[in-house]
């Protein structure tokens, strides 16, 4: 996207709190255009929380987001969301394609009952993931890896320029796994730029090119080889990371 800005996302200063409990505090973060991002923490560190407040599903105590030098208000239509699976209801009556053409309803508007060209795309993107042969099915009769390919072509069907992905890898196997990775490396070729919550510290160097360590603050934020080190390792998570350097991962 050609843009005078360096940066896909801007945050500065965010703040949010629970009953006067602060769940983020004080973040800056600056990530640029066409990157795969981890967002790694301990549990209650504020991952999910981060991704929500930048999203405006939750409302900041103090702080400013901006995609591509604007507020989010003015930039939705370049944003595409992928929650965690657990907060949907999979029983709602409804097909795999009804769902990925959902991920249309922002560039047509709500009067507007998707057509031809919506469902074409919509089958496009399914073929991406590998779920051509599943388009009729029920949701309600998916498995956790089909759930997920399914929210990661709504996603795609968006044809956003800046994705944000809540723990993309939960209860997948490691054929979706590898799939979901081969997906995100596409989206960075064509130079989009993807924030995912991630859990696996072993497989951040394979998978991402940039990470934030956050706890309540952020600790760092930067390219893989340079913040991804024992030091603020411990720093994020109190010391509990020695594993890491003993399967080779940890960099000092």
């Amino acid at each position: 996207m050609n843009n005078i800005y360096t940066y896909a996302i801007e945050v500065e200063d965010l703040t949010l709190a629970y009953e006067e409990k602060p769940v983020l505090w004080d973040i800056d973060l600056h990530v640029p255009e066409g990157i795969l991002m981890a967002i790694v923490g301990p549990n209650g560190a504020g991952k999910t929380t981060l991704i929500k407040s930048i999203l405006g599903l939750l409302p900041p105590a103090a702080g400013k987001v901006r995609i591509y030098g604007r507020p989010y208000r003015e930039q939705r239509r370049l944003v595409a969301y992928v929650p965690q699976r657990g907060s949907v209801d999979w029983d709602f009556p409804t097909s795999v394609l009804d769902v990925v053409m959902m991920g249309r309803y922002g560039s047509l508007g709500w009067l507007r009952r998707p057509g031809l060209k919506e469902r074409a795309l919509a089958l496009e993107a399914l073929s991406k993931v590998g779920m051509s042969h599943l388009a009729h099915r029920q949701i309600s009769q998916l498995s956790g890896g089909q759930q997920q390919r399914t929210f990661l072509a709504r996603a795609l069907v968006q044809d956003a320029q800046v994705y944000f992905m809540d723990e993309p890898f939960q209860g997948v196997d490691a054929t979706t796994e590898r799939a979901i990775v081969d997906l995100l490396k596409e989206l960075r070729a064509e130079g989009k730029t993807v924030v995912a919550v991630h859990h696996d510290l072993q497989t951040v160097p394979e998978y991402f090119d940039w990470v934030t360590l956050l706890n309540v603050r952020r600790i760092a934020s930067g390219p893989v080889a340079d913040v991804f080190t024992d030091d603020n390792l411990r720093r994020a998570y109190g010391g509990r990371v020695g594993f890491l350097a003993r399967n080779g991962n940890g960099r000092n």
